[in-house]
């Protein structure tokens, strides 16, 4: 397999998988207008507004915790969010690495942009392969994406009815 070929095989690996990751961060806008109570657009104004995903996932997690009384629901809640976490440090690795070429243009490694500091110097924390098995880790990781996607909306309904029961604690200001 040539450079070329080789080089558009593993970029549309990361591709789908970073396609994938994005479409199930993006039902996170869904969560925000359930536990928000609001329509889609200002929930996603709100969505946007949080620079970073962990930004957007922990208002998730202290909306429910407030809104959401049923236990077993929250429980559901953090075990999604946990499954979309483990699959983002993934695409978190592939997004942010350098990538390693060899004198072919094929691209060999990922060099993880993060540094580890030592006595003798600084190096990149993780240096992977790109290789079958590194390719099979991305494709396992986006099987998961899917099936997380349809628990997601499967889960809607519920999170909806629970946040409705519960009708949140106290009021603006801190009065009951």
């Amino acid at each position: 397999m040539g450079s070329a070929v080789q080089r558009r095989d593993i970029v549309a690996h990361i591709g789908n998988l970073i396609f994938t990751w994005s479409n199930n961060e993006s039902l996170f806008i869904y969560l925000l207008q359930v536990l928000l109570d609001t329509d889609f657009e200002s929930a996603a104004i709100t969505f946007v507004t949080l620079n970073t995903t962990r930004a957007r996932v922990d208002l998730i997690r202290r909306l429910a915790k407030k809104r959401v009384r049923d236990a077993e629901t929250i429980a559901k809640l953090e075990r999604l969010i946990e499954r979309f976490n483990e699959c983002t440090k993934l695409r978190n690795e592939l997004n942010h690495s350098i990538y390693e070429l060899d004198e072919n243009g094929r691209i060999t490694h990922t060099n993880e942009l993060r540094f580890v500091e030592t006595k003798t110097g600084v190096k990149f924390a993780a240096r992977r392969p790109v290789d079958a098995a590194r390719l099979k880790q991305i494709d396992g990781t986006v099987r998961k994406l899917i099936k997380l996607n349809r628990d997601l909306w499967a889960f809607m309904p519920e999170l909806e009815k629970a946040a409705r029961a519960g009708g949140g604690q106290g009021s603006a200001g801190g009065r009951s």
